[in-house]
């Protein structure tokens, strides 16, 4: 049985004062879990929230990482930096880093390399706009994107990724995949694992990320392919953070 995860994306939200208070709320209600739960902050607050979650449940995640180990790269955090600051995973691919910073599938895949050498847990994110979904095309645009993070790993490390479906159009629109449509995307995505190895489809966890919410997680959780949820809006309330990650319980 593969093991659930519940990460929260914080995005480019926080403060000092805010964040306190979220994982204060997260660590207070959070009871024995059988799945693993973590937070994927902005880069400036991995120092405070290592510290806030330390000795707790809660796992720390960053949000992007550079494909480089070191150099001339103004702006950009490797993988050995994040590993300094108890990080065990990273969001790559995110639908807002393809968008508005041009990432694509190779870059994906390099940073999916990076992250792994150091022994990060890279959850990759593949997803398909609406104009996709009405073309016909959801398979081989989410597929594909997969297709290419597969082809630069081994098979060992296929089965060391986490890979996060999340529907563009879904996102922060008030519109949700039925847990049937995500299902079968996550069945798909499933299938592609198993053409890598038979190991990588048993093992990795694949999450959704469609506006994953308390009252949609349950009946979410419920398909046999739904490993777990990426959130975002969500994950910014300790109540509601906490209702999905009873929901995966």
């Amino acid at each position: 049985m593969r093991r659930k995860l519940v990460a929260g994306n914080w995005k480019m939200n926080g403060s000092l004062a805010a964040n306190a208070a979220l994982v204060a709320g997260i660590k207070e209600g959070l009871v024995a879990q059988a799945c693993d739960v973590a937070v994927c902050v902005p880069a400036p607050y991995l120092a405070q929230v290592q510290a806030l979650v330390a000795g707790s449940p809660v796992g720390l995640g960053a949000q992007d990482v550079s494909a480089h180990a070191s150099g001339a790269y103004t702006g950009e955090v490797s993988a050995s930096m994040l590993q300094e600051f108890g990080v065990q995973y990273v969001i790559l691919g995110h639908s807002e880093r393809r968008a508005y910073h041009g990432e694509s599938d190779a870059a994906v895949a390099a940073k999916t390399v990076a992250a792994l050498k150091a022994g990060l847990v890279p959850l990759v994110c593949v997803g398909e706009t609406l104009e996709q979904r009405e073309a016909g095309q959801t398979n081989a645009v989410v597929g594909g994107q997969l297709d290419v993070v597969l082809a630069a790993l081994s098979v060992e490390e296929a089965a060391r990724i986490v890979v996060a479906y999340e529907p563009v159009w879904a996102i922060g629109t008030g519109k949700t995949a039925t847990p049937e449509m995500a299902q079968e995307v996550h069945a798909m995505l499933r299938a592609r694992l198993g053409a890598k190895s038979a190991e990588a489809a048993a093992k990795v966890c694949i999450l959704y990320g469609g506006s994953m919410k308390p009252d949609n997680a349950q009946q979410l959780l419920a398909m046999g392919d739904i490993d777990g949820g990426l959130i975002g809006g969500a994950a910014l309330k300790a109540a509601d953070f906490l209702a999905i990650i009873n929901a995966a319980a």
